[in-house]
């Protein structure tokens, strides 16, 4: 079992930066690859972004591309993902999500994939 536990969003203007912070329990995050979701108010939740569980591989929806950054500290079972030049179209909740990884070649990108998910944090980016 893995409880996961987001921070750091908030109120932020546009072209501005945040920094999520996914807190995960137990002692398997480093054998769970990561995962990044949004859900925008009245939108289905979408995929933002991935890394494998050493943190070799990542993968980005193309929306995001160029400006958020995915990455993890398996010393301290947290995954981050940094938001920088922010739109207001990335207003949403964030969510993290985990599975087990059996390998660190794999990138998921779809909700099905994963088995975790934390009760997500609020991003809102101001125009």
């Amino acid at each position: 079992q893995v409880h996961l536990i987001e921070s750091g969003g908030g109120l932020v203007q546009a072209g501005g930066s945040l920094r999520l912070s996914c807190s995960a329990s137990g002692r398997t995050f480093s054998t769970h690859a990561m995962g990044w979701f949004r859900q925008a108010p009245g939108k289905e939740r979408a995929f933002v972004a991935t890394i494998t569980r050493d943190g070799g591989r990542t993968y980005y929806d193309d929306t995001v591309k160029g400006r958020f950054a995915i990455s993890r500290d398996n010393a301290k079972n947290t995954v981050y993902l940094q938001m920088n030049s922010l739109k207001p179209e990335d207003t949403a909740v964030y969510y993290c999500a985990a599975r087990y990884g059996p390998n660190s070649e794999i990138l998921y990108s779809e909700i099905r994939d994963y088995t975790y998910w934390g009760q997500g944090t609020q991003v809102t980016v101001s125009s």
